[in-house]
């Protein structure tokens, strides 16, 4: 025998069937609205100093941060935008020809598909490696201009120049990416200006014929003690220590020899 159901019993099925749909409904709109505030929101990321940094980013491609280095980065539906604020960073992009990958940098945006570039910026210029695939750079007013991997540009607000890198100045480009600091004949100037973007307290130089002095090598980013020793082995200079664990660098006069006589 079929059960029969009231009419008020109709009534409060049906409107617990639009409660239910309704419900579902405002579920499905808000995890629609969460997940695009979550895609289209700015994600920074920094690091401290010392610190290196791999990020994987939303649509597969890595953001590798070096020493005291801030990246803000923004995906849409239309886009991949990053904003590198300071420092240094490195991109492996994924290929995806519906959606350029923009880096803006100061004045320089450079604009991808997919490839693997670098990106420093220096106190008076912003110094662009490309290692696979190609980039198109523009700075300033210049028109934009392509970058092929093997190549790089000096990127200043009025001038962009383009150049081409041997796979030496590139290895030595992209060392920090294996937590190294590859040295080939630079100053001791420069040399210590590398490790101190990777310590907190630097290394000073306290005379001036320390300067020009030059070394080569690799050192990994955490082990300035391993540089500083070679310096003392391989060349005229001493190091003092300071209290507050920084290093200043002093000219070490060799023994006069003894004249020889008769």
């Amino acid at each position: 025998m079929a059960e029969i159901v009231s009419e008020e019993q109709q009534r409060r099925l049906s409107r617990n069937i639009m409660i239910a749909a309704a419900v579902a409904l405002v579920l499905f709109i808000l995890a629609a609205i969460v997940t695009v505030q979550t895609f289209n929101d700015v994600d920074r990321y920094e690091t401290r100093i010392g610190e290196i940094r791999t990020i994987a980013l939303a649509d597969g491609s890595r953001l590798h941060l070096n020493s005291d280095s801030a990246a803000e980065v923004r995906f849409t539906k239309n886009g991949r935008k990053v904003r590198l604020l300071k420092g240094e960073a490195s991109f492996d992009v994924t290929h995806d020809p519906q959606r350029a990958f923009e880096v803006e940098a100061r004045s320089a945006l450079v604009r991808t598909i997919g490839t693997s570039f670098n990106l420093r910026l220096r106190p008076a210029l912003i110094e662009l490696t490309v290692t696979q695939g190609a980039v198109t750079v523009r700075c300033g007013n210049h028109s934009p201009r392509r970058v092929s991997a093997g190549n790089g540009a000096v990127l200043q607000p009025r001038s962009l120049v383009l150049t081409h890198l041997d796979p030496r100045v590139i290895r030595q480009r992209t060392a920090w990416r294996r937590k190294l600091v590859h040295l080939e004949g630079e100053t001791i100037e420069q040399a210590a200006g590398e490790f101190n973007r990777y310590r907190a307290a630097p290394i000073l130089i306290g005379d001036p014929r320390v300067s020009s002095l030059r070394i080569g090598g690799q050192f990994h980013i955490a082990d300035s003690g391993k540089f500083l020793s070679a310096l003392q082995s391989r060349l005229p200079v001493r190091i003092v220590d300071g209290e507050d664990g920084s290093v200043m660098l002093l000219y070490r006069d060799l023994p006069a020899r003894a004249n020889s006589g008769n």
